[in-house]
């Protein structure tokens, strides 16, 4: 009752939009054909069949959740009165009470006084009561996670993959086969074009349509639905499906048009009725009825077009048919001058291309010559040059005896050279050792003197500064002489200037001061570190003898 009463309300709102679209845009009854139809839909997808009944019907007392738990106390509290049993439980156990108040509630009707309107309210108010159903569910108190997977389980369950196929009279296999949509309650399939069949199945208005699903569950397809439908008994549902917000029943076809989309509440095309017989007294309302139902359809100019039109179609059609077969006869016939034509064609591009080769190649010739050129003038330097080589060559070869004679006594001069050079420099070394006699100090090794002025070790207090600056100054001075007759230079450079003598230290890095006295001064360090590089310098010129400095 409750889908007949669905599929009554869907259809007269389907009657209302189309009224209402025909006002504004009529459908178009003549574009109802095959070659019209551009797509299908199903909507409200359902396999599994629904709960068959059970042998015994299901009472509140029956089911093990009605204990008392934390949902239903909860349930009772909010309630003004205690929670009344279900509808079923009543109609099984308290069916004798309903028939009595029936008949009560008839006899009140039947009598000429009747019953108040309060009266008949009030008691209306408490059957409604008693037959009210509680509103708790088995899992409403279970927690977010279980319900999110319930819900999950049941949408899942109403999943299924689909596809469809379009049959028409007369032929074995199907005109079309769709794709398959998977894991889908409302598949939208691929939009097609049936025009490719011809004009014997594009013309037709007459179509099968077997819908085939299958849920995970199953191992093969199952036949759901075989629905056989006249184009023009769809009903018109609007432009688009977005813009219909009925609810549809379920496994509902639509079927996409040019116009808009339609779809057919009923699982077969509508029955005619038989007319029934018409009494004189009926027959002119009759008449006034049908001609307030007539509609306007196509005039027979209009349908006379028409034909004149599918006419001219077919013929324009033949004469291309024809056109072709001739175009293909004048080609077979002039194949030998077709095939002479691309062979010139390939001649011609072939000699372009050799065209281009020989230039292309008298290019490289004209480069291979110029490097020739360059590479032979190379050559003819470089011979030049050889000879020139070879001539001096001889020209020296001619002077070797003699230059060899003179190296001899050129090298014998150079000896000669090197023995008065270091007469004079042992000569020199011993007058600078009579102006600055250096002694030891005896029972002190190590310790010297110098024109009988003590030498500092390593220890610096406890001595006359007078007496070392002195003795460092004459040091100093007579380093800096060896130094220009030795021919060694010091790294460290000495400014003779006897008692108030100084050094250099151009070598270290990061240092303040360059310059450090070899007197003793206030900063105790400085002249430390000038003893330092002074002794340094003795080192220097006395390694090539294998001497150190003291």
């Amino acid at each position: 009752m409750a889908l007949s009463r669905l599929a009554d309300d869907l259809v007269q709102r389907l009657e209302q939009l189309s009224a209402s679209d025909s006002q504004r845009q009529k459908p178009w009854l003549s574009n109802r054909k095959l070659r019209h139809l551009q797509g299908i839909s199903l909507r409200n997808l359902t396999v599994n069949p629904t709960t068959p009944s059970s042998r015994k019907t299901i009472d509140d007392d029956s089911v093990p959740n009605t204990l008392q738990s934390p949902t239903k106390l909860l349930a009772m509290r909010e309630l003004p009165s205690p929670i009344p049993q279900s509808r079923s439980f009543t109609d099984l156990k308290r069916r004798d009470q309903f028939c009595s108040a029936d008949a009560t509630a008839a006899a009140a009707a039947a009598s000429p006084l009747g019953t108040s309107g309060s009266g008949n309210q009030k008691e209306r108010k408490n059957k409604a009561q008693i037959l009210r159903r509680r509103s708790t569910l088995r899992w409403a108190g279970a927690s977010p996670f279980i319900r999110q997977h319930r819900l999950e389980d049941i949408a899942g369950n109403r999943m299924a993959n689909s596809w469809f196929s379009l049959h028409c009279a007369g032929m074995d296999q199907p005109v079309y086969v769709s794709e398959v949509v998977g894991r889908a309650m409302n598949p939208d399939f691929k939009h097609f074009d049936l025009n490719v069949c011809g004009p014997l199945v594009s013309r037709l208005d007459q179509v099968t349509c077997n819908v085939w699903a299958r849920t995970e569950d199953m191992t093969e397809y199952i036949l759901l639905l075989r629905l056989e439908v006249n184009l023009r008994s769809l009903q018109y549902v609007g432009k688009t499906l977005e813009s219909f917000y009925h609810p549809l029943p379920t496994n509902c076809v639509v079927f996409h048009f040019q116009d808009g989309v339609y779809t057919s509440l009923m699982d077969m095309p509508p029955v005619k009725q038989l007319p029934a017989p018409v009494t004189t007294a009926s027959a002119a309302d009759a008449r006034v009825h049908d001609d307030s139902r007539l509609q306007s359809t196509s005039t027979y100019d209009a349908l006379m077009r028409l034909a004149n039109l599918d006419d001219c179609i077919q013929d324009a059609l033949a004469t291309r048919e024809k056109l072709e077969t001739q175009i293909n006869a004048i080609l077979e016939r002039n194949h030998r001058a077709l095939d002479t034509l691309c062979s010139r064609s390939q001649a011609v591009d072939k000699l372009s291309s050799v065209k281009r080769t020989i230039t292309s190649a008298k290019k490289q010739l004209r480069q291979s010559k110029q490097r020739k050129e360059e590479i032979q003038r190379s050559l003819e330097a470089r011979r030049t040059a050889m000879a020139r080589g070879r001539s001096s060559q001889e020209k020296t070869k001619s002077f070797l005896s003699e230059a060899q004679s003179s190296m001899s006594s050129s090298e014998n001069l150079l000896r000669r050279t090197a023995e008065d050079s270091m007469g004079q420099i042992r000569r020199i070394c011993e007058e600078l050792q009579a102006i600055y006699p250096i002694e030891p100090i005896p029972e002190k090794p190590l310790a010297f003197t110098i024109c009988s002025r003590a030498l500092p070790n390593s220890t610096f207090e406890d001595m006359d500064k007078e007496c070392i600056a002195a003795a460092l100054g004459y040091t100093a001075h007579l380093v800096y002489l060896l130094s220009f007759y030795l021919s060694v230079p010091l790294p460290y450079p000495v400014r003779p200037y006897l008692s108030h003598s100084l050094i250099d230290d151009p070598i270290s890095a990061g240092l303040p001061q360059r310059t450090f006295p070899l007197y003793p001064v206030n900063g105790h360090y400085r002249f430390e570190y000038g003893v330092f590089l002074l002794n340094k310098n003795i080192e220097y010129m006395m390694n090539p003898d294998g001497a150190e400095g003291y």
